[in-house]
């Protein structure tokens, strides 16, 4: 039997793997070996083809293991796999039993994505799985191991790489023993500031903007392989990152290659917003920091204390994409009832494109490791995503019925997963929301609309690694997603993110159940205009619910718990915990009838409660929720000037000794009377068992009970018995290279 490695970390477990394997006298052929997984409950059956790494693609594929003549046994690759699924389907037309390929513990680096499409479905009664053998753990990687590297007199390790000398592959990511490394910054620490804005150059024209004004010093002209240093400008919500075109020491002024993606206040380069350098050789000096010279073909890489050229896993990718499902629309050919199990898929690669990285919000024009486009009834049940250059999961148009549970997506260079289309992009042009929202044209087709779509039981953590606007869960033009009982933390942005039309105009973004889902260490003072989650449009049927969103952090103005922005409407947010956000638990931009009722709200920074924009309809209902604070902030933030929202039910108390004042400095008397809210409303202390511990259960005789205040299980949020497909990542710095 295997040894048991629970207790062990990640750098002891795979010696201990190795040492077990050498026993056998089994061969690795990849520089990662999969480890024991008795959580998933995945058993070794009956399969009709197996791979494994020490296979043979000449071989039949129906053995486990090679025979002891070495003439048959299993393939080698998951693409001779496919190939011999498509014969199995052609040979037996009639099959009502499931085709299942079993693949083998082992790291199967691919040349290229693997790709589906409609002649590799599967049916309901035969779908085709693909899955992990037994409790071994195969990974399926974008990327290339390292080896061969020489040690200075410094320590440092270097590696020569020879497709890179001759410009056929390039890498902006390398992850070592199991974890990202990060390549050199300026400064090391914390970040520049702008010094002045300037209008664009004529390259850009109207386009966008491509230059700033900066400190002396901090950019160098004669810094080596200028062209491959990166430009990190930050925005409010979201952050672009360019090519260098010019350094003007003359006048401080930095040109890019290309430029933001519009003229809006919000795509500028005004004084005093941060910007990172990274990339730079000349910056290279820190334990865990690597260096690719691109026309020298090199990698240096910084060893961290105790790691082991001779033992190190070192792994750099090389292809974008893992798998790639794509059916026929036109011919109304879907690839459908595929499933993977099981599995982990690995390292993918990003490199910034020539005119750079730049998009208004949450990095959606980004790609996928798995992505899937006209694709139905799709599977992918205790699998891992991790160490990828953009996002983990993506489901596009014409995609229905799929599902992810109990899948573990974790270290993204963007977010987690994608839903639904992005018909169009917010106004880059400064035009308002609502002319843009009216002139938003949906797809006529109904086949192609993105829908019912489940993400459930999912560990969803690190991301935004590259970049930072990315969010947890995106949906964009899509209906019927139930995204339930996940784990989310470590974003630089929001959670979730739930609508893609600003203002009134049309949306397909209705129906969602948001519910059960644990929320936190969200947006960690990096970006601002974000919040646990945020919604967009008409969105009637939504349902935010029994949800726990905490520790929503902004940089600037934002980190809100539950936000409804701009044209949000028809939306409950039902039984949520909303705890630790650095502005409000609740804000409204604008929005019409949305319904915020028996929500448990503590301790927001600068507002409990914000409300933006007043409107003629009723913004929201805002009843049987409890509101209970300690610092010096307000209830009621920034605009209350009329009447059209409902409030009622509540309790409010602020466990100190402010009063609870209304807007315009009423009392809570003169706010019944005179503003009629409130009305069945009190000031009372809620009786939370221990706020300082977290514990906001409500004693038996908690004036919330008797004000209609309805006490849930708030501990039900977040994942239910997850499995352990990843060993827990250290701690990542909180700046992005």
């Amino acid at each position: 039997m295997p040894p048991d490695l629970t207790h062990l970390s990640l750098k002891e477990e795979t010696m201990h793997v190795r040492l077990f394997a050498r026993r056998l006298g089994t061969a690795c052929t990849g520089a990662l070996l999969s480890w024991t997984l008795a959580a998933v409950g995945l058993t070794a059956t009956a399969a009709d083809i197996f791979v494994a790494p020490s296979g043979n693609d000449q071989w039949t594929g129906q053995l486990a293991a090679p025979n002891e003549q070495g003439t048959d046994g299993p393939v080698a690759t998951l693409p001779r796999a496919q190939q011999l699924v498509r014969a199995l389907k052609a040979a037996q037309p009639d099959r009502s039993q499931p085709i299942v390929v079993a693949i083998r513990g082992g790291l199967y680096c691919l040349a290229a994505p693997l790709s589906f499409d409609a002649a590799d479905s599967g049916t309901e009664q035969a779908p085709v799985i693909y899955q992990a053998y037994g409790e071994e753990r195969p990974v399926i990687s974008g990327g290339v191991p390292i080896t061969q590297w020489q040690v200075d007199d410094q320590g440092r390790w270097h590696a020569d790489l020879p497709d890179v000398k001759a410009g056929t592959w390039n890498f902006a990511q390398l992850f070592v023993n199991d974890q990202r490394r990060f390549r050199p910054r300026l400064p090391a620490e914390g970040y520049y500031k702008i010094a002045r804005q300037c209008d664009p150059s004529p390259a850009a024209g109207d386009k966008g903007f491509d230059r700033f004004g900066f400190t002396a010093g901090e950019l160098d002209p004669t810094w080596a392989n200028l062209d491959d240093v990166e430009v990190m400008p930050f925005h409010q919500w979201t952050a672009s990152r360019f090519h260098l075109a010019e350094i003007d020491t003359q006048e401080n002024i930095v040109t890019f290659k290309g430029h933001t993606a519009g003229k809006s206040s919000w795509a500028a380069f005004p004084a005093g917003h941060r910007y990172l350098v990274v990339n730079v050789r000349e910056a290279l000096d820190a334990p865990g920091e690597w260096y690719l010279d691109r026309p020298a073909g090199r990698l240096t890489y910084i060893p961290q204390t105790g790691e082991d050229p001779a033992q190190a896993e070192v792994i750099a990718p090389r292809i974008a994409n893992l798998v790639l499902l794509a059916g026929d629309a036109g011919a109304r050919r879907w690839v459908q009832h595929l499933q993977f199990r099981g599995l982990t898929f690995a390292h993918t690669n990003w490199n910034l494109p020539v005119d750079g990285q730049a998009f208004p919000q949450a990095e959606i024009n980004l790609g996928a490791a798995i992505a899937a486009v006209s694709a139905r009834h799709i599977v992918l049940e205790g699998c891992a995503v991790r160490h990828v250059g953009e996002y983990a999961v993506a489901f596009g148009p014409g995609c229905k019925h799929n599902r992810l549970d109990g899948c573990e997506l974790v270290d993204m260079g963007a977010g987690g997963v994608k839903i639904g289309h992005a018909l169009a992009q917010p106004p880059t042009d400064g035009s308002s929301s609502q002319a843009f929202a009216s002139s938003l044209q949906l797809a006529d087709d109904e086949e192609m609309v993105v829908s019912h779509h489940t993400v459930r039981n999912c560990l969803i953590a690190y991301g935004g690694r590259m970049h930072p606007a990315a969010v947890g869960v995106w949906i964009g033009h899509s209906p019927y997603n139930v995204i339930e009982h996940n784990d989310v933390h470590n974003f630089y942005y929001t959670g979730f993110s739930v609508g893609w039309s600003w203002g009134y105009g049309a949306s397909q973004a209705h129906h969602n159940d948001i519910g059960f889902n644990h929320v936190y260490d969200i947006g960690q003072g990096v970006l601002s205009d974000m919040g646990g989650i945020y919604t967009l449009g008409i969105s009637p049927g939504t349902v935010v619910h029994d949800n726990r969103f905490h520790d929503v952090v902004s940089y600037d103005y934002g980190g809100w718990g539950l936000y409804t922005d701009e044209g949000s409407t028809g939306i409950v947010m039902r039984n949520n915990l909303v705890y630790r956000c650095s502005r409000a638990s609740f804000h409204q931009h604008y929005g019409k009838e949305n319904r915020v009722e028996n929500n448990i709200l503590v301790c927001a920074g600068e507002q409990q409660l914000q409300r933006t924009r007043t409107e003629e309809h009723i913004s929201f209902f805002f009843e049987r929720n409890i509101v209970y604070w300690d610092n010096g902030s307000p209830l009621l933030g920034s605009n209350w000037k009329d009447d059209n929202f409902r409030m009622d039910h509540n309790v409010y108390f602020h466990a100190g000794s402010q009063a609870v004042t209304f807007p315009g400095d009423l009392t809570f008397e003169q706010w019944q009377q005179e503003r009629g809210q409130d009305q069945h409303s009190v000031i009372a202390d809620p009786l939370f068992e221990n706020v300082q511990q977290d514990d906001f259960r409500l004693k038996p005789n908690s004036p919330a009970i008797q004000a209609g205040f309805q006490p849930f299980d708030y501990t039900q949020a977040g994942r239910q018995q997850p499995l352990v497909l990843t060993r827990d990542l250290p701690p990542i710095p909180p700046a992005f290279h």
